[in-house]
């Protein structure tokens, strides 16, 4: 099943709050932690990874937490999966490196699949983490299901 893990659903919820309070505001950790009921020790490492990746900026005390560093606008929901979670790829042998699949010469799927996988890529890459925060009716097309990519959704039923 395709999903996002719990650290990057922490990591998305941290940097939507961050983004509310994008102007010169500071966020902390156990107050985000409490806010989303979040084990904080989870939440620290992964705004360590967030902050090693240029995505946040770390405050010492006594006002201690965390900011963002560059604009939500241009932070996307792809650079804070690869952050948290590394390179993405829905099959093994997406990115060239899986040598070892026993179907790999007779393959027919591969290349519908690596589509699929850029059209994901593409979609993530472009919903930025301001987008995230916005009401759904901002994101129209992608919630309603009318169209993904450009193409209709057909709903089998």
């Amino acid at each position: 099943m395709l999903k996002l893990t719990k650290k990057v659903d922490y990591a998305l919820l941290a940097l939507n709050l961050m983004a509310r309070n994008e102007e010169g505001g500071i966020s902390n950790v156990r107050d985000i932690a409490a806010l989303y009921s979040i084990p904080p020790e989870i939440l620290a490492k992964v705004m360590q990874k967030l902050s090693k990746s240029g995505l946040i900026q770390s405050h010492n005390a006594p006002k201690g937490g965390y900011s963002l560093k560059i604009p939500a606008e241009e932070i996307s929901v792809l650079k804070v999966l690869v952050a948290v979670e590394g390179p993405v790829g829905i099959v093994s042998c997406s990115d060239g490196t899986d040598r070892t699949c026993q179907q790999r010469d007779q393959c027919d799927i591969r290349s519908p699949l690596e589509r699929l996988q850029n059209n994901i890529l593409w979609f993530l890459e472009a919903l930025s983490i301001r987008e995230l925060g916005q009401e759904p009716a901002v994101l129209k097309g992608v919630t309603d299901g009318s169209s993904l990519f450009g193409q209709p959704l057909h709903h089998k039923g």
